[in-house]
């Protein structure tokens, strides 16, 4: 699956930033309040939407400074969830991610930019089932705080496309309309909230 402008992740999820950066904190993934979801179009008329339930990892942050920003990314593919069993267990399978050779989709950063809107890129390299494709994810820093317990906490969004294909998921069924059973471009979106590493256990 190459890029198509923003992300897709059927991926247990590691966020371990580039190392050496700048004076960058690290940041812990909290998976009770992150989230990795996706969205395609199925039988041309509608979505499916979906998620993974298992991911860890880390991010490295300094605001304002996007040279020293970096993460990497990895998913436990198995934990895929579109609410449907029978689904789930095809997704699960040699036709889609065949998680029993390739039990992890992993993401690890390259660089970032920081544009003058205050939008944000982080490029890197997504790999699913073995393959490995570059991808550019649409970033928003929601910032920093300190929550209760007093542990700094970062959140942070992103957004990406990709062609599945690129992937090698290519199983398909076509429709007698004309058109197909699954589409081939994926909408990815994950949704963090990491605590700065070394402060403490994580609150509720």
């Amino acid at each position: 699956m190459g890029i198509r402008a923003g992300i897709w992740l059927p991926l247990g999820l590691s966020l371990a930033l580039l190392p050496g950066l700048a004076r960058a904190e690290r940041y812990e993934i909290d998976p009770q309040h992150s989230a990795v979801s996706f969205r395609v179009k199925h039988l041309v008329i509608s979505e499916v939407n979906g998620h993974f339930s298992r991911f860890s990892g880390s991010i490295d942050y300094e605001k304002g400074k996007p040279s020293a920003w970096g993460a990497q990314a990895k998913i436990d593919a198995a934990s895929i969830d579109t609410g449907v069993a029978a689904r789930d267990k095809h997704l699960r399978s040699a036709d889609f991610l065949d998680v029993e050779k390739f039990p992890e989709v992993v993401f690890e950063s390259r660089r970032a930019a920081l544009g003058k809107d205050g939008s944000g890129t982080l490029y890197g390299e997504l790999t699913i089932r073995g393959v490995s494709r570059p991808v550019a994810l649409a970033l928003e820093v929601g910032g920093t705080v300190k929550d209760p317990w007093g542990h700094e906490r970062l959140g942070a969004s992103a957004t990406t496309k990709i062609d599945r294909r690129d992937f090698g998921l290519v199983w398909n069924k076509v429709l007698e309309s004309g058109g197909v059973m699954v589409g081939d471009e994926v909408q990815i979106r994950i949704d963090v909230e990491a605590v700065a590493a070394g402060k403490g256990a994580r609150a509720p």
